[in-house]
């Protein structure tokens, strides 16, 4: 099989997989109690009947489920992601202003998670009876047992009132500075402490993965006749082993981008992040319902992507997996 044919298999795949997960978002909004109409009642203290079916019809809500589905289905095939009722303007401008934030807080988060989770686990097999492998195993108890919203919590107490160390919550300071590279410290200064907690969340998974897989792979055969032909110890960790033993690791941290996404919405809302996060937890609570099925679609296809990326790092680190498609 040709890669592009492979590749053309799974990008109509993943475009199946985002009709799927437009339509299922959808149902399951409909589903919820309450509209934005009943918010916008609520908060101006009351209204007519008459109003309110006026709204509901402004809005195009007093339709069927069904005819809001296929008009809703429609939109999204010209890359219309509605109209935000709270915000009152399209929803896909909406969204990209706070796209970038999200995806530099999610992606430094992974990379720290995958990076410092996989020196870790490594560094456990290599002596696995060492203090730093027991202490790995500690720390990943902690890591799955420790809420986000609470260690972020922690993490602001500590180091933005306690030790004013980094800013409390934002991106930027007021008055944004002039200079580009006064800018981009800025950022990086602000994106220290929710980037930390976000990765400290996942660091443990990473680890005890890498750990397992690596002293697995340290027990081949093709590694004890590295070392039997003299090869020096870090040329035969980090050139021969870790290679096969970072694949279950690559899997890992596609499958769980997912999750990574779901745990910044919580982190930029502790920070204050401006993200997606408090864009859809605010639309959550008016019932904003376009903003918040135009942010489940960004997060999916974000997935989406990522996994895609994943299969292209399976051929860099085990050529064997395109022959064996290409077999097949």
């Amino acid at each position: 099989m040709k890669i592009a044919e492979a590749a053309a298999k799974r990008v109509l795949a993943a475009v199946l997989m985002l009709v799927a997960v437009i339509v299922l978002n959808f149902l399951l909004i409909q589903a919820a109690p309450g509209d934005a109409v009943d918010v916008f009642v609520g908060e101006s203290g009351g209204a007519d009947e008459e109003v309110i079916a006026l709204m509901r019809e402004t809005y195009g809500l007093d339709k069927p489920v069904y005819v809001q589905l296929f008009s809703y289905v429609e939109r999204m095939a010209v890359g219309d992601l509605g109209y935000s009722f709270h915000y009152n303007q399209p929803v896909l401008p909406l969204i990209a202003q706070r796209i970038p934030a999200t995806i530099l807080l999610s992606l430094l988060a992974l990379f720290l998670a995958v990076g410092l989770g996989t020196y870790l686990g490594v560094v456990s097999a290599l002596r696995p009876q060492a203090s730093m492998s027991h202490l790995v195993t500690t720390v990943s108890l902690i890591g799955f047992a420790t809420p986000a919203f609470w260690f972020g919590m922690m993490v602001l107490i500590l180091f933005a009132s306690t030790l004013p160390i980094f800013p409390a919550f934002g991106m930027r300071t007021v008055p944004i500075p002039e200079n580009l590279f006064d800018r981009l410290v800025d950022i990086a200064h602000h994106l220290v402490l929710p980037a930390v907690t976000l990765s400290l969340l996942f660091i443990a998974s990473y680890a005890r993965l890498a750990r397992a897989s690596m002293m697995d792979v340290l027990g081949a055969d093709y590694v004890r006749t590295a070392r039997a032909k003299g090869l020096r110890e870090w040329r035969v960790v980090y050139k021969h082993a870790l290679k096969n033993a970072a694949i279950p690791v690559v899997t890992m941290a596609g499958l769980q981008f997912g999750h990574i996404l779901s745990g910044a919405v919580i982190v930029e809302t502790v920070f204050s992040w401006p993200g997606m996060g408090p864009l859809a937890y605010d639309s959550i609570l008016r019932r904003d319902y376009p903003v918040v099925l135009g942010t489940l679609f960004m997060a999916a296809l974000m997935v989406v992507v990522a996994n895609l990326i994943t299969d292209l790092l399976y051929r860099f680190l085990d050529p064997r997996i395109e022959s064996l498609q290409d077999e097949r």
